[in-house]
């Protein structure tokens, strides 16, 4: 097996899909913009210096799940895609995705499934490990289901994955992983060919010390 990993936010995309999805709903009055407006910010700020409680997190962006039928929601999401997801997306992105045809490829990020499922086909990722939103008969309970899949949980949930293919990451002839974050450094130091992309400067120190490469798809 050759196994490419992406991560999502600020890597394949020129942008954060969780924030965008909380702005999205925000603009369609959905959620009321005083009240979440900065705290989704904040928790953005919280993210990108390494801070977030992610189950905090969790809650403020699985909740609102549980508040609409299943049908509304992906008629919202189809919306979302259209008008905030495909401008994130840039040829670049879209290459760097089909260099790795024939790899086993997988889009691993800490954004919720729902959210993110319909990207990963629009990138023709075969394969999505993200944090999965707790439902019954279809329809959300606003809670999270096993371990989130962030920072230490996306090696938690990669070789749950692995292993159900009777695979280990260490058993892995080649494995590559893209991703912007200092955040997911426990899963970059577990591939055999770990790269940075865009970086922050946390990541950017780290890769520059480590010999890894730096790219951009900017």
């Amino acid at each position: 097996m050759i196994l490419a990993l992406f991560d999502l936010d600020n890597t394949l995309l020129a942008g954060d899909s969780d924030f965008e999805w909380a702005q999205f709903l925000i603009d369609r009055g959905v959620l009321d913009r005083e009240v979440y407006e900065a705290r989704n910010q904040e928790f953005y700020d919280q993210y990108k210096a390494g801070t977030l409680d992610i189950h905090e997190f969790l809650d403020f962006q699985l909740k609102p799940l549980s508040r609409h039928p299943r049908k509304v929601l992906d008629e919202w999401h189809a919306d979302y895609m259209r008008s905030r997801i495909l401008p994130m997306i840039r040829q670049s992105a879209r290459d760097l995705v089909a260099a790795h045809a024939g790899e086993t490829r997988v889009l691993i990020t800490a954004t919720n499934s729902f959210v993110t499922a319909p990207i990963a086909r629009e990138f023709g990722i075969e394969h999505l490990i993200a944090t999965d939103p707790e439902a019954r008969n279809g329809e959300f309970t606003g809670g999270v289901e096993g371990t989130p899949c962030f920072r230490e949980g996306k090696v938690t949930r990669l070789e749950a994955w692995l292993a159900a293919h009777g695979r280990s990451i260490k058993s892995i002839e080649k494995s590559t992983f893209y991703s912007d974050s200092h955040n997911d450094l426990p899963l970059l130091e577990q591939v055999t060919h770990p790269v940075a992309v865009d970086p922050d400067a946390n990541l950017r120190a780290q890769a520059t010390a480590r010999g890894w490469p730096v790219i951009s798809l900017g």
